[in-house]
This record gives structure tokens, sequence and C-alpha cells, in this order.
């Protein structure tokens, strides 16, 4: 099996614990408390900036064409499609460009941002990219668990639309073949630390949708 294969099986609990967290499910129900996706787009809005840095830093790492125009591309997604997504739904669910501006990121969106951003400055190009992916693959995954089960109307539906696009599947399975090409050239070592990156970026999806659930801030 390929790299990825192989690394998609083994955090297939991580991936069922996501697709069974009352978030999800509470969204693809239409019972989603308004609330808990103002938390969820805020973060996410802050989040995507700083993976649009990460996604230009692989761009720019890249050793082939292919790779660089992925991830360049992918930046550019980050900063301009998703962000009007976010904007549509901060003008549905009563967002404030001040409130948006204002707000800090979680302990879950610091964490996980400041882990890519630490695979960027400080590791491998290969491992980067292992660590960049679950934000793709996992997100197809999910608009596709949720989108058949989703009641009509919901509140959420754009959100849904947008992840479980053919064109979003399209790029994920883009950046899995750069992966695993990478991963084919690489040395034992090095695959294992990208296995290491892919599985704890996995692990701050979860968290990312638990903290949104919880509404959590910082602690202290």
């Amino acid at each position: 099996m390929s790299f990825c294969d192989t690394i998609w099986e083994d955090v297939a609990p991580l991936r069922r614990a996501i697709l069974d967290h009352p978030f999800l499910n509470a969204l693809a129900d239409g019972t989603l408390e308004a609330e808990s996706f103002r938390h969820y787009i805020v973060q996410d809005s802050l989040y995507l900036a700083e993976y649009a840095r990460v996604l230009a830093l692989a761009a720019a790492r890249a050793p082939s064409a292919a790779g660089r125009l992925e991830f360049s591309d992918g930046a550019k997604v980050a900063v301009q499609v998703e962000e009007a997504l976010h904007q549509a739904f901060f003008a549905q669910f009563g967002v404030t460009a001040e409130m948006a501006h204002g707000s800090e990121p979680t302990p879950a969106c610091l964490g996980y941002t400041s882990y890519l951003s630490a695979l960027a400055a400080t590791r491998s190009y290969e491992e980067l990219i292992a660590g960049i992916l679950p934000c793709f693959w996992v997100y197809w995954e999910v608009g596709c668990n949720v989108k058949p089960r989703a009641v009509s109307p919901n509140p959420y539906a754009a959100w849904i639309d947008t992840y479980a696009a053919p064109s979003f599947g399209e790029a994920t399975r883009r950046v899995c073949a750069l992966v695993d090409e990478a991963a084919a050239a690489a040395s034992p070592a090095t695959r294992a630390g990208m296995a290491t990156a892919f599985r704890n970026a996995t692990r701050f999806e979860w968290m990312f949708w638990d903290s949104a659930w919880h509404r959590a801030g910082w602690p202290i």
C-alpha cells in the first residue's frame, strides 16, 4: 500500500471519533446551536490565516513544479474562497468584523497552527506536507459523511456543500499524490516522521471540533 493508504488506515480510530463527534452530528441534523457554530467559524478564520502561510511555505520548499503550483494554489484558496464563505456565515450568524478581529486563538487553534508552523520551520518538507494533508483529507471525509445524512433545509448547508464538493475531493487527491511521491523517495526515518506529523495533525482536527462544541477558551 502507499504511504497515504497506510497512514489513513492507521488513524481510523481518530477518523471515527471525528465522524461521531456531537458537533458534526448536530450540524448534520441542523440542531447545532448557533453560538457553537459562531465559535467554530471565528476560530476557523484565525486558523486559515495561518494555514495559508504554511501552504505558502510548503510551496516555497517544494522540489517540483507540481508541488509549488499545488501549495501556492492552496494558499490562495485558503485566503480567498474559504474566507468568502466565512464572510457569508459571519453575516448569517451575526459575527461582526470587530468580534472576529478581537478574538484570539483558543488553545486548540493555536496549538494546531503552531504545530504546522513548527513543521515548516524545523522539519523536512516531507513531514511538513504530511502534516498539511489532514486538513484536506479529514474535511473531505467529513463533508462526504455529513452530506448524505444532513436534514434539508439545513442552516449549515453551504458549509456542508463546500467540503463535499467534487472539486475539494480532487484537491485532496492531488495533495495525497504529492505526499505519496515524497514518501516513496524518503528514508524510513523520514517516513516515520511523516506518519507522526499526519497523526498529530489528525488529532488536532478532533480537538478543533471538540473545542467548538464546548466553546472552549483559555482555562486561566
